[in-house]
């Protein structure tokens, strides 16, 4: 697959693929080209890959949409793409496919056939928290700085970002961190959910290579079936669903093993 010049790398070793955001002269600004490549990405991994770590490059995770993308011109393009007002002159069937294309490049990472791990230093604000929040976990640097900051430039999130925030932190604390546009450090973090680990900004990669490796003990059938149910209780299923699919699920791992599959 060819990624070249769309700031997105993929490397894939065994049963982890690193997915890297690698402009950091940017702070990693994300475009609709960026977003395409994540699709794409996605769209290829091997079914091998059982963890997907999710970084960027340099001194931060993500800062949020290019913002050459806010001021260009109607009819002028940044980096071959239109900017993000020429979706206003859309007819509404395109404008929304065109939106819904945007959030397939983040949309991908909540499939429970994978465990995503966000690997998060800096600024994540805006896409980049959005990015963040579309992996299952979170490990973060000291310094990191989560900031939903669309409400207060005039737009709403709408790359998949509002889902997993009120899921991680509950509808209330999640008003106030979009509306107030405020910024999340570390230790805040942690105590409310947006973050399972914070470690020195150096360690980072070590505590993240920690992470994989304890997730890919467990057999990748057993894992694989675990994640769907745990990902079934958090979107909402009542009680006796959950109870009918772990039913399910325990045959389904039964009736493996018992072929020999593992």
């Amino acid at each position: 697959m060819d990624l070249a010049d769309t700031g997105v790398t993929l490397e894939v070793d065994g049963p982890r693929a690193t997915v890297s955001l690698v402009r950091p002269d940017t702070l990693n600004a994300q475009s609709p080209r960026m977003w395409d490549a994540l699709r794409r990405v996605g769209d290829s991994l091997p079914e091998a890959v059982r963890v997907v770590v999710v970084r960027g490059e340099g001194r931060a995770f993500s800062a949020g949409l290019d913002r050459r993308l806010f001021t260009v011109p109607p009819g002028e393009t940044v980096d071959g793409m239109p900017g993000i007002t020429s979706l206003a002159g859309m007819a509404e069937d395109e404008a929304d496919a065109t939106i819904a294309s945007f959030q397939a490049g983040f949309s991908w990472l909540r499939d429970p056939a994978r465990v995503t791990v966000a690997a998060v230093q800096g600024h994540a604000i805006g896409g980049g928290f959005q990015l963040a929040l579309a992996c299952d976990l979170r490990v973060v640097a000291d310094d990191v700085q989560f900031c939903m900051a669309e409400p207060t430039l005039g737009i709403v999130p709408d790359l998949g970002g509002t889902f997993p925030l009120v899921r991680a932190v509950g509808y209330a604390r999640a008003v106030e961190i979009c509306l107030s546009g405020r910024r999340i450090g570390a230790d805040e973090a942690l105590a409310i959910g947006l973050a399972q680990r914070v470690v020195p900004a150096g360690e980072l990669d070590k505590a993240v290579e920690e992470l994989v490796a304890a997730l890919v003990t467990a057999p990748a059938g057993a894992a694989r079936e675990t994640l769907g149910l745990l990902s079934g209780v958090a979107d909402g299923i009542d009680p006796a669903g959950a109870l009918a699919a772990e039913r399910a699920a325990q045959l389904r791992r039964l009736r493996s093993l018992a072929a020999g599959e593992g």
